[in-house]
């Protein structure tokens, strides 16, 4: 992701090196963001705030952990808070489908119906169940840089990937039948 001696050069005060490093990793942090939010506009705040959070905490940053852990932890613990102060407002966002070719239009319809119930279900979901799939799924992390990021246990970071997984299947069982809903 980036490398250490961006970081050192950031940590030991380096302006510039700081920026760069923000900017490297600002798509990441949103992007974590949206998956957890799923609300552009929250996202951008959780986002915002993050990297703020990075720029005057970098020196605190140690190499025990992968700087991705620390990041990523930092971008869901404000999510989080975030999506408990208003849990009732979370919503999706729909946005404009854009099609390659006319013979790719029934696919892309019917990939458009499945990634909305998709995003729906995982939304249902419990919030440290979300915040599980959304790192292991949607941004590649390993069992273990989930619980690292998390300051959970191994096995409670399966655990929930598990009851996750099971929660999504009751969830999208119409898919299993053959079944859109729209």
């Amino acid at each position: 992701m980036v490398e250490q001696d961006l970081i050192r050069a950031a940590q030991s005060g380096d302006r510039d090196a700081l920026i760069t490093l923000l900017r490297e990793i600002e798509t990441h942090v949103y992007r974590t963001a949206y998956y957890i939010l799923n609300n552009e506009q929250d996202a951008m705040d959780a986002a915002q705030e993050a990297l703020i959070r990075i720029y005057t905490k970098i020196d605190s940053y140690e190499e025990k952990a992968q700087f991705k852990t620390w990041v990523q932890r930092i971008v869901t613990n404000i999510c989080i808070d975030k999506f408990r102060r208003a849990k009732a407002s979370v919503s999706i966002e729909e946005h404009n489908m854009v099609f390659e070719t006319e013979d790719n239009v029934e696919h892309e319809v019917m990939s458009s119906y499945a990634a909305k119930d998709i995003r729906e279900a995982i939304n249902q979901l419990p919030e440290h169940h979300r915040t599980v799939v959304v790192l292991r799924y949607m941004q590649d992390f390993s069992y273990n840089e989930i619980a690292d990021s998390l300051g959970l246990p191994l096995n409670t970071v399966k655990s929930y990937l598990f009851r996750a997984r099971r929660q999504l299947q009751a969830l999208l069982k119409e898919y299993q039948k053959g079944g859109v809903r729209g």
